[in-house]
């Protein structure tokens, strides 16, 4: 019994021994603890102030980027808008160009068969001069993509033609171009001039 109560005793004196080192270590540790965030908290306000500083310095840069940008842009649209002014302009003044460029050639046909009238009694040369002219002229006329409205035959359309008088010509051709007063063009797909008709009732 008593050799029982000896190791008994010794026990509970280890686990005091052990229990007391612990507490120690606990109280060592809760120490280092406190005494660590009074260490460390000047270095960390002085960390935040130069994050701080740089992420200013950070903004100002993108700030000085962005403007520079938009003033490059703002001059780059300034000069495409001077530029597309100055082009509509030039467009205006010379887009007749080309065409009347087409149409010289025809007036010197016109010129030369003008002075061939006067000087000669040939009347079907004159015929077929006249008709090489025409041909000429539209030819030049169907390259600059004006082609004439086809609607002699056809029903009337507003869209493309202009009544200008009616002409009784029986049921059967009510509401049909029986004749043309004036030829339509049309400058590709656009009426550039209606055609003036006679139409049916």
């Amino acid at each position: 019994m008593e050799k029982k109560k000896t190791y008994n005793e010794a026990v509970s004196d280890d686990l005091n021994t052990a229990s007391a080192a612990a507490a120690a270590a606990c109280d060592a540790a809760d120490a280092a603890n406190v005494a660590d965030p009074a260490a460390e908290e000047p270095a960390t306000l002085a960390d935040e102030a130069a994050s701080d500083l740089s992420a200013e310095e950070a903004v100002a840069a993108a700030v000085a980027e962005w403007k520079d940008k938009l003033l490059r842009l703002q001059a780059e649209f300034d000069n495409y808008r001077k530029r597309t002014l100055k082009e509509k302009m030039e467009l205006v003044e010379t887009g007749g160009r080309d065409v009347l460029l087409a149409m010289l050639p025809v007036r010197d046909d016109v010129e030369r068969a003008v002075t061939a009238m006067e000087q000669s009694d040939d009347v079907e040369a004159l015929r077929a001069g006249v008709r090489l002219i025409a041909q000429k002229f539209t030819e030049a006329l169907r390259q600059r993509g004006v082609t004439e409205i086809e609607v002699k035959g056809q029903p009337f359309d507003a869209d493309q033609a202009e009544a200008v008088a009616r002409f009784a010509a029986g049921e059967e051709r009510k509401g049909e171009v029986i004749d043309v007063v004036q030829t339509g063009y049309r400058l590709g797909d656009k009426v550039l001039r209606y055609a003036k008709v006679v139409v049916g009732e």
